[in-house]
């Protein structure tokens, strides 16, 4: 996918084995060392760009700062050694010291150095002899002083109300104050977030997405370790938890490593496998039995993730994690994603804390284990798809009742399906179905080019691989879909009810634009064709043509070029049905054939017949 002279092609950590304790070791250092050149004057801030965020450039700076001691910590608790671990040190005696110029400033209500705290908390209740013990008797108290300032602002409501009972805990590791009672309080309230079936969301009505695994988990799983004889009965609840997680969310992994592209926060990237890296950190499935998750397997998603990242032009000609997915792109981005922001994926390396003949790092790495091609993860509203025959992974969506102000939320939470070869795209613009880039959704407009999809429902439903949603884009208009999950074909299914005449346009999968890839829009079936795989859509009922629509550059997360398979079709005012198959198969050109399905619509039923395969009926 890239040339022989681009920058990452260059990058010898595309060559690291990452097969051993010491690969990983080095693979930290081949991440960190190329930023010393970038650390301020005092060493407080990383300063690695001009790009905004929510939040002030020096802000963003510290953000980088802190980011990277989410790898040096598990190095040093694991006796390994940094040369950047000087610089740290003297960046934590100049951020917190209120007379220096770089000092990390008085901290204010919901600040994003509230976040950043975190992984100082972390350090202090694993590394005190390191983090804590060189520091003067004033050095101490000024760092102690700059962190307790989380205990007197309130957070949001959410993953961050563990950032306060990591400080705390910090704080009890090295025999200062701390707040007990607001410790357990914000315990007690992430309790309440808990969904069933391992799974958490990220505050009251929150989404179900990588924010479970990559933090609420996570910092489950470091309490778990830290506090396993102070709090022994909460320590085995998150770990009881998390060990009944995983049996759902090793279905999110490819075999080649790669994780399904879903929801906010894609710059994290390799983050998303830091929750096996906690896992295996807290002994996660030590009392699960044959339930468990066996730490070959374990160590196997780690280290197969960690390798397909790697292969992936994520770095710049610095050799600096850049802003993006699995390119560099500011338009998949959240409001608080700073030029140092990616370093948040750091997490992943918690193994680095583990003794070489710990399970992890003394078993053989293993492949996934046979997986189920179907698994129904009702607390997430997913339905998750697997097919061996090319490794591709597809999470079918019934969709959320509630929704939130973060950027592009439709795309990244109510798409209809996300797939690890195709991923999602998200809009560039307002104006047309390229800058809209709307693969696997159904988009409507009030026949002035200005579209609107599906963002939250009135109504979910999963029921095997049926999903069912009732959304209203206007309060005039309302659209019952129902989804039949499969690969590499999937039956969409819509019921329109407007009063207002609408353009529609239903998205198949986006495939990778390359020199190879044919385009066809015939009728009403539409197929794109190459190298990377074939995405195809044709209509059943109600759509009027087909087109190949070239997407904006940028909108995808995995391909920075695209071509969506669309449906197009007009409506009067009153009720519609929509009937749509796609097919999405990656690894080489195919033909999609004659479609799998037929649906017959009746009066109160639709009558679904798939070739070779089931029949299901849906009443209405």
């Amino acid at each position: 996918m890239e040339s022989a002279d681009h920058p990452n092609s260059r990058n010898p950590i595309r060559t690291n084995p990452l097969r051993t304790r010491d690969d990983l070791r080095l693979a930290f250092d081949q991440l960190s060392l190329p930023l010393q050149p970038f650390y301020s004057e005092g060493a407080a801030r990383i300063e690695l760009g001009d790009t905004g965020t929510s939040y002030s450039p020096s802000v963003a700076g510290m953000e980088g700062f802190s980011r990277v001691l989410w790898g040096m910590v598990p190095l040093l608790a694991g006796g390994g050694d940094s040369e950047l671990w000087a610089t740290c040190l003297r960046g934590i005696v100049s951020g917190t010291n209120p007379e220096h110029e770089e000092y990390w400033g008085d901290i204010r209500d919901y600040d994003q150095r509230l976040v950043e705290m975190a992984s100082f908390g972390f350090a202090l209740a694993t590394i005190p002899e390191k983090i804590w013990e060189p520091l003067s008797d004033e050095e101490r108290e000024r760092l102690y002083r700059w962190l307790n300032q989380i205990n007197g602002h309130p957070v949001w409501d959410c993953n961050w109300l563990f950032f306060r009972v990591l400080v705390n805990i910090g704080f009890r590791r090295i025999g200062r104050p701390y707040d007990k009672e607001q410790l357990v309080r914000n315990l007690n309230r992430i309790d309440e977030f808990y969904a069933g079936e391992g799974w958490f969301t990220d505050g009251i009505g929150g989404h179900a997405d990588y924010y479970g695994p990559f933090a609420i988990h996570y910092y489950g799983l470091l309490y778990a370790k830290l506090m396993r004889e102070e709090d022994p009965e909460r320590a085995a609840r998150f770990r009881e938890r998390s060990a009944l997680f995983a049996r759902s969310f090793i279905h999110w992994f490819a075999d080649d490593g790669s994780a399904l592209p879903y929801g906010r926060s894609m710059a994290y990237r390799f983050a998303q496998a830091a929750f096996w890296s906690a896992y295996a950190y807290a002994d996660a499935g030590a009392d699960s039995g044959a339930n468990a998750i066996p730490a070959g397997v374990v160590k196997g998603i780690v280290l197969r993730h960690l390798r397909w990242w790697f292969r992936q032009p994520i770095f710049d000609a610095a050799g600096v994690l850049t802003i993006g997915y699995r390119y560099p792109s500011l338009v998949i981005a959240e409001q608080y994603n700073s030029p140092g922001s990616p370093y948040w994926a750091l997490k992943t390396f918690l193994p680095l804390a583990l003794a070489k003949d710990h399970p992890f790092w003394s078993a053989e790495e293993l492949p996934l284990p046979d997986l189920d091609a179907l698994s129904v993860q009702k607390p997430a509203d997913l339905v998750l798809v697997r097919r061996k025959e090319t490794d591709h992974v597809a999470a079918f969506n019934a969709g959320h009742a509630g929704t939130n102000e973060h950027a592009h939320t439709s795309a990244k939470y109510e798409k209809f399906a996300y797939s690890t070869a195709f991923g999602f795209s998200v809009p560039k613009a307002e104006w047309g179905v390229a800058q809209g880039a709307f693969d696997s959704t159904l988009a409507l407009s009030e026949r002035d080019n200005l579209f609107r999809v599906r963002r939250c429902n009135e109504e979910t439903r999963i029921d095997g691989r049926l999903l069912y949603s009732r959304w209203k884009p206007w309060a005039d208009v309302e659209v019952r879909t129902w989804i039949v999950a499969g690969l590499p074909r999937h039956l969409r299914i819509h019921r329109i009810d407007s009063a207002r005449p609408l353009d529609v346009a239903e998205g198949g999968f986006a495939l990778g634009l390359q020199d190879d890839t044919l385009a066809l829009a015939e009728g009403a079936k539409a197929v794109a064709s190459g190298a990377l795989g074939t995405s195809a859509i044709v209509s059943h009922a109600g759509f009027e043509r087909a087109e190949a629509v070239h997407a904006q550059p940028n909108t995808n997360v995995l391909h920075p070029r695209t071509v969506i398979p669309t449906l197009r079709g007009s409506l009067e005012p009153g009720v519609h049905w929509l009937v749509s198959e796609v097919y999405g198969e990656p690894g080489g050109r195919q033909d999609p054939g004659s479609p799998a399905f037929v649906a017959t619509i009746g009066e109160d039923r639709i009558d679904i017949a798939e070739h070779g395969g089931a029949r299901l009926t849906v009443l209405f």
